[in-house]
């Protein structure tokens, strides 16, 4: 028994059809006009150009690492933007909310003091804890 390639199937198959396709189209040159024929060329020349150019921008690993490497630094850059202004709107935040916190020790200092004096007591006996 032998087993059937399907990657030279299908290649067999492609190149039936390329050739079918350039049977084609040497039947229809057969029947057009001279200046037809010569617009297909310009076209067939045109299209061919644009297939080159593809074909060489998609082997210049340089150029296109290079294209990689601004879109990256585009990203970055937005990403930065966003962070800062981030930061920005934060750093408003936190001002206003010492600001409410302030205003709200000088009109009503006892819970404010309190705290404080907690704070104080508890630093004094672990100071104390540790000496001992």
């Amino acid at each position: 028994m032998s087993a059937k390639d399907p990657a030279g199937d299908q290649h067999a198959a492609e190149q039936a059809k390329t050739t079918e396709e350039l049977e084609e189209g040497r039947k229809q040159q057969q029947a057009q006009s001279p200046e037809e024929i010569e617009a297909y060329i310009r076209e067939t020349r045109a299209e061919l150009g644009e297939t080159v150019e593809a074909l060489a921008r998609k082997a210049d690993v340089k150029a296109q690492a290079e294209e990689k490497k601004e879109e990256v630094k585009a990203q970055l850059r937005g990403s930065q933007q966003q962070a800062q202004a981030k930061a920005g709107d934060l750093g408003q935040q936190a001002q206003a909310k010492v600001g409410e916190l302030g205003a709200q020790a000088q009109q009503n200092p006892a819970p404010f003091a309190a705290g404080a004096l907690g704070g104080l007591v508890l630093l004094i006996f672990l100071l104390r804890r540790r000496s001992s």
